[in-house]
């Protein structure tokens, strides 16, 4: 297995595809022990052949014809009639944004990257600089990782057997602290640069504001329809997801009338590049875990971090210290399908709640990709608005201790994870 980790890091610092430094040391593995190779070839066929995993497919492509139908921008004047009369207006507009968009994309990369294309030019010309700008949009779509259908909640609940539909309630309410919190960090920060100030005392009518919550309406009813129906088995959340193509394409065609046949083609073409991605992951990583599986690691492990400490709360920090790190090398997919089997039974025999545990992983796995130095959603900002690390880092950093203090305190918390769904669900 020594082998195998060090074939895989040393892929991944050539920078190959995640998915192909996972699924080449996970054949090599085989090649080197005393197993059958066709095992490696079973794992990678067999690894995506979960009926829970149809949620993700679903829910990508409800989120690509979804802002292919107008969402995007009706939801972009609903956040800056909210929010543009305050210090740092166009900043905190683009948190709302997040959180509003959290509920379509599902996707804190997709999101980032939506936003750094339509926010960032707007942003400086208001006169917020441009490490302020990137690192706001990048470490503000992590909010996206709570509301549902969040894809990282989706895939640790496959992983780990834990009720995806507890899971997704269970993040609303650390996404709304999120928001909250980060909108205070940028009243600060706007404050104290005097950044977009001018609009302090222009407050929008409530005529206004009405008329931009009816424009968008249909884009804010949906994660809320998408629980009320898991709520009360009216469906599944993996046929949630194909009741979600169904509302989005109902909006686009009926309702907004911007959704086209040549538009909703290019939605199916985007949808299946990002799910060809994401399940190419998923098979390789399902040689990966059985590797993992076959050599006791998750005991090893557990042994390894027990031998430190036995305290529940010091063995839940160490833990999350360890996916951290992880993820500030590695995509949050591999991240989370890799570590969640490793991981998850350490903190069920610590007495964690898998529930509480799953949202704390996903939003961390996620919080890793918008911090140097490897991180994806950092990078895929970076690219689009051609941004340095050091400029990014200096604007980003504020909200990245932000952020983790957030995690911190759900860590330590878990009520705050498992109020609403022991309430609406039951303990």
């Amino acid at each position: 297995m020594t082998i195998m980790l060090i074939i895989f890091f040393v892929l991944l610092f050539l920078n190959m595809p995640v998915a192909f430094a996972i699924g080449i040391s996970g054949v090599a593995y085989f090649f080197l022990a005393d197993i059958p190779n066709s095992l490696a070839i079973q794992q990678f066929a067999t690894g995506t052949q979960s009926f829970p995993l149809l949620a993700v497919p679903f829910f990508v492509l409800a989120g690509h014809i979804l802002n292919a139908s107008g969402i995007t921008s009706r939801l972009i004047k609903f956040a800056n009639d909210l929010t543009g009369h305050m210090i740092g207006g166009l900043a905190q507009a683009s948190v709302l944004l997040s959180a509003m968009m959290g509920g379509i994309s599902g996707s804190a990369t997709a999101d980032a990257a939506m936003q750094s294309r339509i926010m960032t030019n707007d942003m400086l010309r208001r006169g917020y600089s441009k490490g302020f700008s990137t690192g706001l949009i990048s470490v503000s779509s992590i909010i996206t990782a709570t509301f549902p259908p969040s894809i990282g909640l989706i895939l640790y609940g496959f992983i780990g057997g834990v009720s995806i539909n507890k899971l997704f309630i269970a993040g609303i309410i650390p996404g709304i602290i999120l928001t909250l919190v980060l909108m205070i960090s940028v009243y600060f920060v706007a404050k104290k640069n005097n950044y977009d100030q001018d609009n302090e005392f222009n407050p929008p009518t409530l005529k206004e504001v009405v008329i931009s919550f009816k424009d968008c309406i249909w884009a804010i009813l949906f994660p809320i329809l998408l629980i009320i129906g898991i709520r009360f088995g009216l469906f599944s959340a993996s046929e949630g997801g194909a009741v979600a193509v169904v509302y989005a394409m109902t909006v686009g065609f009926l309702f907004h009338k911007e959704l086209t046949w040549k538009k909703l083609k290019i939605c199916l073409k985007d949808a299946v590049t990002d799910n060809s991605m994401i399940m190419l992951i998923i098979a390789s990583a399902s040689i990966f875990s059985y590797v993992i599986a076959f050599e006791n690691f998750p005991r090893t492990m557990s042994q390894f971090v027990t031998g430190i400490t036995e305290n529940p709360q010091l063995l839940f920090l160490l833990i999350l210290l360890f996916v951290f790190i992880a993820g500030l090398f590695m995509e949050a997919t591999a991240n989370n399908l890799m570590l969640t089997p490793i991981f998850l039974p350490i903190a069920e025999m610590a007495g964690i709640d898998p529930v509480h545990f799953g949202v704390i992983l996903v939003v961390l796995i996620t919080f890793g990709g918008m911090t140097p130095p490897l991180g994806v959603t950092m990078f895929a900002v970076l690219s689009i608005t051609k941004t340095g690390v050091v400029e990014y880092t200096k604007g980003a950093l504020p909200f990245i201790l932000t952020v983790l203090t957030v995690i911190i305190l759900l860590a330590m918390f878990p009520s705050v994870v498992l109020f609403l769904p022991n309430l609406l669900l039951g303990p």
